[in-house]
């Protein structure tokens, strides 16, 4: 049941143990991996034929366990060479259809003649289970959790047949590059009640990591708001879809849901729990940004205790540790409103000092405690596009499932309380220090007399064109920093990511250069506007 750095692995589809029952949802196939003794449920989605993709998987691979499964497979087909020869007369679409009788999948008519029942599984996209042993399908929460243990799916280029399941691979997301050693269990958001067959949301990518051990990372992959798209070199990107084109299916949770905050991040957040039909209570500092909530159906809470109290689950997302703190532990503030069963998810980018200090004042009360900053911007945020960075309670983290399904495209487990206050400090860090120089270098091709809109134009067509850059620097050739972030929370994030290294007496010289060009912007005036506004701080 350990699951190491595997590349696409190959394997045959096999018939499954009478008593091993086949998870609901999708249509999949029981996999037996060459040169291992592990097995797998794996959807159709995920497999695809082994010939065409032998010599690139080779190529790719060169692990001495990857060699050995590949011998393994040349060895099965020299065995079953004969028998294949003897069927040779049959054509492909009979044995398609024979095998959609049998198998109950899709099957594709002009498929080449499979040699043998091969199949190619890639552990790191659309699932954590690939190389894992059947007995460890039932996870240690056992039944009892509310998401089922089976392998989700990958969504198929659209318009692209299906592959002859007997010949099948799962595609490998460009974004998960390693999977180490740890155990790992799969998981399927339960079907929807109307739409039995159908995964709540097939496009929500969700990843469980699991740092136990000193070497441990364990990805963990349900899909969302995600297209895979297939290159015709084989590999593959993962891009951003339209989310209200897959929304819809999300089956919300009946808990009660109440929300703190209603910043640039929060407001969004609500408006897409709200559309995707949970029941949720609002509170914010200054009650008049509740309204329009309140509006889309929102229930009006008039202390953070009493949200609390009414309500199963309660999010909360202010604007740092200062905030964080007086939302708990404040008059009328989340611990009075606190009793056992009690759940909070404090989403604040916040140190780990702070979030393990609430979390324990949380759980003495017998309340259950789940870190969930969130990486994204108001745009994001609107759009149902965040990144979420969870940890704390598992549990809870499952609890929250359509919660997470309706405001982001991918959530990541990492553990113990205070991992994900690191870990998005350390993102913030990346990005701040990345928009300060991307502000420098726009202001010395200024003064150097160089055209800012042809330097922009030179990096969308390099390594470093990403949506970041462009928007950023559109905003600053525009003049238009209208807060998507805001200027003075990437700062904060900056301070606190250098405390972070300070803790750990490791050197953070570039986010302390970064640190100080901010600085500089919010004594210019330019706090409450757009992190891009940092710009304005080196202008003469």
């Amino acid at each position: 049941g350990k699951l190491g750095r595997y590349p696409p692995w190959p394997g045959k589809i096999v018939n499954p143990p009478k008593d091993l029952k086949k998870p609901r949802g999708k249509k999949c196939f029981f996999v037996k991996f060459f040169g291992t003794e592990d097995h797998a449920w794996i959807k159709v989605e995920q497999l695809k034929p082994y010939h065409p993709h032998k010599e690139e998987m080779i190529k790719i691979n060169k692990g001495k366990r990857f060699q050995q499964a590949v011998d393994a497979v040349e060895e099965f087909l020299r065995k079953t060479k004969g028998k294949d020869q003897a069927s040779s007369h049959n054509s492909s679409e009979e044995k398609n259809r024979r095998n959609s009788s049998e198998e109950r999948g899709k099957q594709s008519a002009g498929e080449e003649k499979r040699k043998a029942s091969l199949s190619e599984v890639k552990v790191k996209k659309g699932t954590g289970e690939g190389k894992k042993r059947v007995s460890s399908v039932s996870s240690e929460r056992g039944s009892k959790s509310p998401l089922k243990r089976a392998q989700d799916q990958s969504p198929r280029k659209r318009g692209r047949p299906p592959k002859d399941e007997k010949d099948l691979t799962i595609p490998e997301s460009s974004t998960v590059k390693r999977v180490m050693t740890g155990t790992v269990a799969g998981f399927k958001w339960p079907p929807s009640v109307s739409e039995p067959v159908k995964d709540s949301d097939p496009h929500f990518h969700h990843f469980l990591l699991s740092q136990t051990e000193k070497p441990a990372v364990c990805y963990q992959a349900i899909t969302k708001k995600l297209k895979v798209c297939e290159e015709e070199t084989g590999s593959t990107s993962i891009q951003a879809a339209d989310s209200t084109a897959v929304n819809g299916s999300i089956t919300p949770t009946d808990k009660k849901i109440g929300f703190l905050g209603l910043g640039l991040m929060g407001s969004g957040i609500v408006s897409n729990l709200l559309k995707m039909g949970h029941t949720v209570t609002v509170w914010n500092r200054t009650a008049e940004k509740c309204d329009l909530f309140i509006q889309e159906g929102a229930r009006l809470g008039r202390t953070p205790a009493e949200v609390v109290s009414t309500c199963d689950i309660t999010f909360a997302c202010v604007s740092d540790p200062k905030a964080a703190k007086d939302l708990v532990l404040g008059p009328s503030g989340v611990l009075q409103g606190i009793r056992p069963g009690k759940c909070y998810v404090d989403m604040s980018t916040v140190d780990a000092d702070t979030v393990t200090e609430l979390a324990q004042v949380i759980v003495s009360r017998g309340g259950r405690f789940l870190e969930a900053p969130v990486s994204g911007n108001q745009q994001l945020s609107n759009d149902g596009m965040l990144v979420i960075l969870a940890a704390g309670d598992r549990g809870l983290y499952e609890d929250c499932s359509s919660c997470f399904q309706a405001m982001g495209k991918t959530s990541f487990f990492l553990g113990e309380v205070g991992n994900a206050a690191k870990m998005m400090l350390i993102v913030n860090m990346v990005q701040g220090s990345f928009m300060a120089t991307i502000a420098e270098g726009l202001t010395l091709a200024q003064v150097t007399g160089q055209s800012q809109q042809t330097l922009l134009d030179i990096l969308n067509q390099g390594q470093l064109a990403s949506i970041f850059l462009d928007q950023k620097c559109q905003n600053i050739l525009q003049g238009n920093f209208k807060p998507d972030f805001y200027l003075k929370y990437i700062q904060k994030d900056l301070r606190l990511a250098i405390a972070l290294g300070d803790s750990v007496n490791h050197p953070t010289p570039m986010a302390a250069a970064a640190n100080e060009v901010y600085k500089r912007a919010k004594a210019l005036d330019q706090s409450d506007n757009d992190m891009s506004a940092v710009y304005r701080a080196y202008i003469h």
